[in-house]
């Protein structure tokens, strides 16, 4: 690769360090400094994508996107409430969708589904935990999730 090309392709890479970090909680931070801007965070949790090779990013249109130091899942399920059989988590980006328990999963003692059509990994706050509530018990094989009249196993 020739000389001036490796310098655009640094400057490209320099360009798309945001500073900006998600911690555990889904809170925004930027070089050490809380978002306290609401609009802000909400902004960025709406821009989260993926880039090509998978990891989170904060897309700026089809071309473009820009790095963030995301500290856990891209999503945060901050709460849950019971819709008849089943359940809706309202996520960190302050939007609200079904949780599929086929895609529950433990990981320590953290709970952690598939959202936004399964293409990314959400844990499931404390509040969200025992909103849960009675449908979450210990089975003969580990935790289970009863929804919808069915059971549903919670593997590591």
């Amino acid at each position: 690769m020739r000389e001036d090309e490796q310098a655009a392709r640094a400057l490209v890479e320099r360009a798309r360090e945001s500073g900006l970090r998600l911690d555990r909680e889904g809170r925004w931070w930027h070089e050490g400094d809380p978002v306290r801007h609401a609009g802000l965070a909400r902004a960025l949790h709406r821009w989260i994508d993926l880039s090509p090779d998978g990891r989170p990013v904060l897309r700026l249109d089809e071309r473009r996107f820009a790095d963030f130091d995301c500290e856990d899942t891209p999503f945060v399920a901050r709460s849950a409430r019971r819709e008849g059989a089943s359940f809706a988590l309202l996520l960190s980006d302050e939007t609200e969708e079904a949780l599929d328990p086929s895609t529950l999963r433990r990981r320590g003692d953290d709970l952690l589904c598939r959202v936004k059509q399964g293409r990314f990994a959400a844990r499931l706050a404390r509040q969200a935990v025992y909103a849960l509530g009675d449908s979450l018990r210990d089975g003969p094989e580990g935790l289970v999730l009863e929804s919808g009249g069915r059971t549903y196993a919670i593997t590591p």
